[in-house]
């Protein structure tokens, strides 16, 4: 026998119904099929259409109290609207339910379909609130989060003392020691690839023997435990720079400026030590500003470190008009002895081309910043001068390279801003 169940069909007739006396569920269903049997002829026949399939199973449920019965009855069906409609008024048919006197009144037809679609639509809307909710990431996020990935992954362990460092220290000739784990991770985080740590406040055999061939700048928190560490480094390996990050921060949760800045503002162990026989406490801070007693001043993008180089008035006025001419081009002269201009190089390619030319350039002026690695490539290829607009690093980085910025020169020359 093929039924339909209620799910599955399009109508379905609701009926309540009330009999005078007490009566149980196979005396209703049998009054259904009994009175209504040839009423509606061969095609209606409920019998018949069940069997087929066209109406499913009859449900009824009845309660009694006080020698009366009511309930309600169900039949879904899959006919059209107008026979389910015939079918329901044939319901209305019955008077009798065994020797009981009945009555059955037809509230209403529901089509599921309708039921399924505003089910449908209410679903719908909730999960386009939802879609709409959620916001979907932009290129750069995206891209900024497989960097990050990537960086985070690529924490190797270093030496004999497995220290956690950035991948491919080795080629780097500055090198940034800091206290732990999370403080290169967050370095490296930051695009700073040359970071190793000291995993603790002893310091290890890879760092003296690091300290040998690098240059070593010592990146420590602010906190009296900073100051420890400096101390021990200085005593125990051969560091060059220090710096501290901000007072109460660890380098841990610096931000990309904050880490930018405190790496800008280092200085040399050597200016450390004559600031302690000045009288300096050994636990205070370094000052990484020239006069102890002035006060500090609110960071802006405008600050540059200051060189202290100074050139005669006829390069000052030959490197000015070329920086002149290079302002907005991102590009750079490569100078001979003469000041003569043997080319002109993308600031992207003045490294390579640096090195590939070898001891034949004597002065470099271009649209940029110099920072440590320009300043390692000049002195290997015993360059005289780098002109640029602005600089990461103090000129006395290096004894060899004189370091030259716009500010310097516009000043010299009296060049308007």
């Amino acid at each position: 026998m093929g039924k339909i169940s209620i799910s599955a069909a399009k109508y379905i007739v609701h009926a309540d119904i009330s009999i005078e006396g007490n009566v149980e569920r196979p005396d209703v269903i049998g009054a259904i099929f009994g009175q209504t049997e040839g009423l509606l002829g061969s095609d209606l026949e409920l019998r018949e259409l069940q069997k087929n399939g066209k109406i499913g199973r009859i449900e009824v449920n009845t309660s009694s109290k006080n020698r009366k019965s009511i309930g309600n009855i169900d039949i879904p069906s899959s006919l059209d609207k107008a026979e389910t409609a015939v079918i329901g008024a044939a319901l209305e048919t019955i008077d009798k339910i065994g020797p009981c006197i009945a009555k059955v009144n037809v509230t209403g037809i529901e089509d599921v379909r309708i039921s399924k679609r505003s089910f449908v639509i209410d679903r719908a809307k909730e999960l386009l609130k939802n879609l709409t909710e959620e916001t979907l990431p932009d290129s750069k996020e995206l891209t900024d989060e497989v960097f990050h990935s990537v960086r985070m992954m690529g924490v190797i362990k270093y030496g004999k003392d497995k220290l956690a460092a950035c991948p491919g220290l080795d080629d780097y000739e500055e090198i940034i020691v800091v206290e732990g784990r999370a403080d290169v991770l967050n370095l490296l985080k930051h695009g700073i690839k040359n970071a190793i740590a000291m995993n603790g406040s002893n310091i290890p055999d890879t760092i003296i023997e690091l300290s040998k061939t690098k240059t070593i700048t010592a990146f420590v928190d602010g906190d009296r435990g900073g100051d420890l560490i400096i101390k021990d480094l200085i005593e125990n390996a051969d560091i060059d720079f220090v710096t501290k990050a901000p007072d109460g921060k660890e380098v841990e949760e610096l931000t990309s400026k904050e880490l930018n800045k405190a790496l800008r503002s280092q200085i040399s162990v050597k200016d450390l030590k004559l600031d302690q026989k000045k009288g300096r406490k050994d636990d205070q801070k370094p000052k990484l500003t020239k006069k102890s007693n002035e006060k500090k001043k609110p960071y802006r993008k405008t600050d540059r470190i200051q060189t202290k180089t100074k050139l005669n008035k006829t390069e000052s006025k030959e490197f000015g008009d070329m920086l002149k001419t290079l302002t907005g081009t991102r590009g750079a002269y490569l100078l001979d002895e003469e000041q003569n201009i043997l080319g002109k190089v993308p600031t992207s390619e003045l490294t390579t081309t640096i090195k590939n030319l070898g001891t034949t350039i004597h002065s470099v002026v271009f649209d940029g910043t110099i920072d440590r690695d320009l300043v390692k490539v000049a002195e290997k290829s015993k360059i005289k001068h780098l002109i640029a607009m602005d600089t990461k690093v103090p000129s006395s980085m290096s004894r060899s390279v004189k370091i030259s910025i716009k500010e310097d020169i516009w000043n010299q020359n009296n060049y308007k801003r």
